[in-house]
């Protein structure tokens, strides 16, 4: 195996996942791509959520009000340095890259793009609202890769 794909958010999910690329990274001298994808999150209907301000929540917890919104690929590398600091005791060969757009969608692009043998997910509880708005990114990836996935619990 020469690439293992990993796609970092900055959740505890995505954090586990890069722990896990980087232990088989190592033990099989590969290389990691690791991507962070920011995305515009979809509006949730104004009938379930009680309005309190505009905002923007980002995968890893952070909120932000629209006033103090940063630029989407910002948000990206923000996460890829806090990944670039987790594996800084690590000896492996890493890229970063920030994408923005549909996180599955660029996982999948970035995979064939890099050619890479496997693509390493973080797998996370999805409430109902979050089901019903859309299919979870590890579950659209594993389905539609055409290379194996681990998702990582």
């Amino acid at each position: 195996m020469k690439t293992i794909l990993v796609g970092y958010d900055a959740s505890d999910a995505a954090e586990r996942a890069l722990d896990r690329a980087a232990e088989l990274a190592e033990a099989l001298a590969a290389q990691v791509v690791v991507v962070s994808v920011s995305t515009v999150p979809v509006p949730t209907p104004a009938h379930l959520v009680e309005p309190t301000g505009p905002m923007l929540v980002e995968a890893g917890g952070t909120t932000l009000t629209s006033e103090s919104q940063p630029d989407l690929e910002e948000l990206a590398q923000r996460r890829l340095e806090q990944a670039r600091s987790r594996l800084a005791t690590r000896s492996l060969d890493v890229d970063y890259l920030a994408e923005v757009g549909s996180p599955a969608e660029r996982l999948l692009a970035v995979a064939d793009e890099r050619d890479v043998e496997l693509i390493v997910v973080g797998s996370r509880d999805h409430g109902i609202i979050e089901r019903l708005v859309a299919q979870p990114v590890e579950e659209a990836v594993a389905r539609r890769a055409g290379r194996d996935v681990l998702i990582v619990h």
